[in-house]
Order: C-alpha cells, then structure tokens, then sequence
C-alpha cells in the first residue's frame, strides 16, 4: 500500500517543480541559521520519498542542485538559488525540519508540503522593539554576571540597545551590513564608555565590555566549525571568514570610540 502511494505521488511531482521546493527548502534554512549538513539530510529526506536522485551544492551566498528521476534519468533539471542573508530563527530550523519528515513519513502530500512552505516563508519576525530590549536585557545581566553594579548594568542595557537600533536600522535602509556592525560597535562602546568617562558605576569596564556582545556572530563560527567537521570545506571557509570579518569590525568600532572617550586600560 505505502509503494503504490510513493509511486501514485511521484506521477504528479513535476522535475522543475521539486527542483524549486528543495531549493526554497534549503535557502530558508541557511538563512535562518542551519549548517550545511542539516539542510542535506532535510533536502535529501524530500528526494528519497519523492523518488529522485540528487546532487547538491553549497556555498555562502548560494545553493545549486540537479535533480533526476529515478524512472527516466533523461528527465532531469539543474537549479541555482541565491541565499539573501544570513540570520538565526531556529523555530524556523525546527518547524521546516519537522515539515520534511512529515513529508517523509508520508503523513501530508508534495502539494501541502509546498503550501506549509509557503506560510514558513511569510513568518512574521519578532517586534523589533522587543527584540532590542531583550537584548538590553541580556547585555545588562552579563555585564552584572561579570561583577558590575546596578550602574554598570543599566548603562550596558542602553549601549545594547541603541547599538541594535543602529544595526537593524542602518541594515534596513540597505548600508553594508559590516558598515552596519562598525558603526553599531562604536555607538555602543560610546554610551557604555561613559560609565568609565564620568566613573559612575564600580566596574566601568564590564558594561564596556559586555554592551557589544551582542553583535558577536556565534552562529556563524559555530556552523563554520560543524561544516568542516562534516566536510562543507567552501562553505566553513566562507562562513569563517565571514565571521572573523564581524569580529574585526567590532573591534574597529572599540578602538575608534575608546580612543575619543580616553579609556586605555583595555
């Protein structure tokens, strides 16, 4: 009974359209923060139910494909999709994943795998406001975790976000996003460091040093590490420079706004 499903089912999948799904698939997990090895064994989980053979290629700002059928190899298509950004939303990771294997299990259909696709898609992001004064907060009990005081913390707090602000807003309106993370370094290294310009708090450099940890591009150096673990070697690489070059800017924008400010025990 499963059989005559799996082949009834692949009778309708058209080549080009399971082409376009496994790279709609494997583009919304790379820009919501899955390493290459995951996005593989999803995209993989698809074919093997749908009946196709596949090759698959990553980089850092695309993927490309060629998928086959199994039953007439001179059916065949080769697909490139662009990856537009490089973010992190694991509910997305987890609810595209369970997707596959609901897929795989054969408990919904190509036609509402590609629909639930669709309305993944259109998630609507988290309240920008709320994500910023999440982040303050997050900042703000660090820098307390690292032996500030109430002032310190509080002054973390708006470092982080203002520094965000900046960042989301300087990325809307299309800057560079480097330009976006050197910039948002130095605003919030200028706020934090008025802690230690006006000696306000009782450990001044902690809210220094804990308001930009925000913008620290931890998915990014995790998945370089796990791709070249698992072999994704073009990809680990680009991800690790990537995330060295994040790195770099953040310490540019330290740098430039200690030195205006005048805090040198860094």
């Amino acid at each position: 009974m499963g059989n005559t499903k799996h082949s009834v089912e692949q009778d309708e999948i058209d080549v080009r359209e399971f082409a376009a799904l496994v790279l709609d698939v494997g583009t919304v997990l790379m820009e919501s923060g899955a390493h290459c090895d995951r996005i593989d064994r999803n995209v993989r989980r698809l074919a093997e139910r749908a009946g196709f053979a596949m090759e698959i290629f990553f980089s850092f700002t695309a993927i490309s494909l060629t998928v086959t059928d199994k039953r007439h190899p001179d059916r065949s298509v080769t697909a490139v999709r662009s990856v537009s950004h490089h973010g992190a939303h694991f509910g997305i990771v987890t609810r595209v994943s369970l997707l596959t294997w609901s897929y795989y299990e054969g408990e919904i259909s190509f036609a509402e795998l590609a629909c639930e696709m669709r309305g993944i898609r259109q998630t609507p992001r988290h309240n920008p406001w709320l994500v910023r004064l999440a982040v303050g907060l997050a900042c703000g009990c660090l820098c307390l975790l690292a032996g500030g005081d109430l002032t310190d913390g509080g002054f973390a707090l708006a470092a982080s976000t203002a520094g965000l602000w900046l960042r989301q807003t300087l990325v809307r309106i299309r800057y560079n996003l480097m330009v976006a993370i050197l910039c948002s370094s130095f605003l919030t290294t200028v706020i934090s460091g008025l802690d230690a310009l006006l000696g306000l708090g009782a450990n001044p450099g902690t809210a220094v040093a804990t308001a930009v940890l925000f913008l620290i591009p931890g998915v990014p150096l995790i998945n370089c590490i796990i791709d070249l673990v698992k072999g994704y070697y073009p990809t680990a690489v680009a991800r690790g420079v990537f995330g060295s070059f994040v790195l770099l800017c953040i310490a540019v924008g330290m740098f430039v706004s200690m030195s205006l400010i005048g805090i040198n025990y860094f």
